[in-house]
């Protein structure tokens, strides 16, 4: 499952490949023997344990890669493109979950598997935001720790804080993350989320278009929070000024 996340957090993925690799992805979670995700404690204790289990596999390129991807583009314009490509990469999770949906509307016995494929949308929604968070912290010259660990740990944090996180701060690390207070925080999270993806479940494509709007405009909130954060703390930093741009 891993690999098919990381997978659907390419730029500028098909729409006809990203609903592929949606549908995968619930096959592989009704692979584990998923049961009664009509529970709502089942659907988030799943979700919370799917999130960290992906979120190593989440690949952020660091800020040079970005920089030869996006043909130079550096600072404010380079964060503006990668607030973009993820907004728009949401938004074709919402649009894929819906057209799945909207095939299962017209069987009616597999609507039993909708609580599956609205579990899934929100963990692909998530590692895209992951790697949004991961990347942005690049761009702002405080970038997350290397080891896959503790980046997925440090990428789950500030996911669930929606805020940025500092390398410098104490107690940033797998203990923290494991804390009740963290896993409360990340659990509390993901119920929005999920709460927000029953929009997928609308009839016909009308379930497509709400919630490919409401993931985009979720995707950019986070990112608006997220970079006013990381321009105080890059402000903060002592010695010279950073080169990724006002």
């Amino acid at each position: 499952m891993g690999a098919t996340v990381a997978a659907l957090t390419a730029d500028d993925l098909p729409a006809a490949r990203r609903r592929q690799l949606l549908t995968r992805m619930v096959g592989q979670a009704r692979a584990r023997g998923l049961a009664d995700l009509f529970k709502p404690r089942a659907a988030l204790r799943w979700m919370t344990e799917t999130v960290g289990e992906i979120a190593p596999h989440v690949p952020v390129r660091d800020l040079a890669t970005l920089r030869h991807h996006f043909d130079g583009l550096d600072g404010e314009a380079l964060a503006d493109r990668l607030v973009r490509n993820a907004a728009r990469a949401t938004a074709g999770v919402g649009a894929a979950g819906g057209g799945v949906a909207a095939v299962e509307w017209t069987v009616a016995p597999t609507l039993l598997s909708a609580p599956v494929l609205l579990a899934a949308e929100t963990v692909a929604v998530v590692a895209i935001e992951l790697k949004l968070i991961g990347e942005l912290h690049e761009v702002y010259g405080v970038p997350v720790p290397t080891g896959g660990t503790q980046r997925a740990v440090t990428l789950v944090q500030s996911w669930a804080s929606q805020r940025g996180i500092n390398p410098m701060a104490p107690g940033v690390g797998v203990a923290a993350v494991l804390g009740t207070a963290a896993r409360k925080e990340l659990r509390d999270t993901l119920l929005k989320r999920f709460g927000r993806n029953l929009t997928t479940l609308g009839p016909f494509l009308t379930g497509a278009a709400v919630a490919s709007y409401l993931n985009q405009r979720a995707t950019r909130t986070l990112s608006d929070r997220l970079r006013a954060d990381l321009r105080k703390q890059r402000a903060a930093l002592p010695g010279p000024s950073s080169p990724t741009g006002p």
